[in-house]
């Protein structure tokens, strides 16, 4: 069963397919966010806000939330945490 997560203003992503949340200030996530706008391959879910985190997926998509990385690390333990008994439910 996908879970998701809300990543801000009513945007979420399937936790499933996250790698990884960095911030967008290194300039290695800089450039992989400006190579990866090139060819299409970002999500921009910041409602015109300043990126603050940059989530990277398993089918190489970056998304661009304007929500703190730790925030969003809280949010997939919560996640993860509620998700934990499902499999003696089903």
């Amino acid at each position: 069963m996908a879970r998701l997560m809300n990543i801000g203003f009513g945007n979420v992503v399937n936790t499933a397919k996250i790698l990884a949340v960095a911030s967008p200030e290194a300039a290695p996530v800089k450039r992989m966010v400006q190579n990866a706008k090139q060819i299409g391959k970002v999500i921009d879910a910041t409602q015109g806000r300043r990126t603050k985190a940059v989530i990277f997926t398993d089918a190489d998509y970056l998304i661009l939330s304007a929500l703190q990385p730790d925030t969003l690390a809280k949010r997939f333990h919560l996640n993860f945490d509620e998700g934990k008994g499902d499999a003696d439910e089903e």
